[in-house]
């Protein structure tokens, strides 16, 4: 076939004096055409929103035949995972060095990825002392 896979051929003169008038049209867009040769198809996998709320998609081959290498960050972070939706939390208090002191606890209220330092440290010794983006003293 003139029009290569994912496209869909129509000769609209079938006359034996009528030549190269055919024209490919991408199977996944309809407005995407091309009379006398293969149309330039493409498929941005982002279009359906893979990554759900919260997290940018990029594709970086749009052609039909690549799939599964879009990738999914999560917004404000460095967090990125390729072909599926990310993972998009982040507990300050699991970080390695521990963020607070010995005889300290660690709270994260909000451990959403974009949500970064604002993690408490509190003395065990005494909970009125407190506080936030680093150890206390105790």
């Amino acid at each position: 076939a003139p029009c290569g896979t994912g496209q869909t051929c129509n000769d609209p003169d079938t006359a034996a004096n009528k030549l190269h008038d055919f024209v490919c049209t991408c199977d996944n867009d309809m407005s995407v055409k091309k009379t006398d040769g293969p149309a330039t198809c493409t498929k941005d996998e982002c279009t359906s929103n893979p990554c759900g709320t919260g997290q940018d998609c990029k594709d970086p081959n749009s052609s039909p035949s690549s799939t599964g290498d879009y990738t999914c960050t999560c917004t404000g972070s460095t967090i990125v995972v390729t072909g599926g939706p990310a993972t998009c939390t982040n507990d300050e208090c699991t970080a390695m060095p521990a963020p607070c002191g010995t005889g300290q606890t660690c709270s994260d209220p909000d451990t959403a990825a974009n949500k970064l330092h604002d993690f408490t440290c509190t003395c065990d010794n005494d909970m009125s002392i407190v506080k936030t983006d680093g150890p206390a003293t105790c």
